[in-house]
């Protein structure tokens, strides 16, 4: 395993920013009191240095699932200003299926 595929923790700092993305509040139906500690005992999370075969994108990519396989993770990149968000795909299966 190279350094780009292998998986990496969370750390606490980066658990914050995840808990700041609207989609994954309103996906786990977060309070405005929970804390990046509290959530990240609640989910599963990982992140890899992601590199696309092509030009699209190169740079941490958040996988998140919770406690159940019922649903596919959610996965969240960095944008061009540097904050999370969700990936295309993920952004793509919402509007399929109305998740929103």
């Amino acid at each position: 395993m190279t350094d780009t595929t292998k998986p990496f923790e969370i750390t606490p700092a980066e658990w914050q920013e995840i808990i700041q993305v609207p989609e994954v509040r309103e996906g786990w139906g977060l309070d405005d009191d929970e804390t990046a500690e509290e959530f990240s005992q609640m989910v599963y999370g990982v992140k890899v240095h992601y590199v696309t075969d092509g030009p699209e994108y190169a740079g941490d990519l958040f996988i998140l699932q919770g406690g159940t396989l019922d649903g596919p993770p959610l996965m969240l990149i960095r944008n061009a200003a540097g904050t999370l968000q969700m990936t295309m795909m993920m952004i793509k299966l919402n509007a399929a299926f109305n998740l929103n």
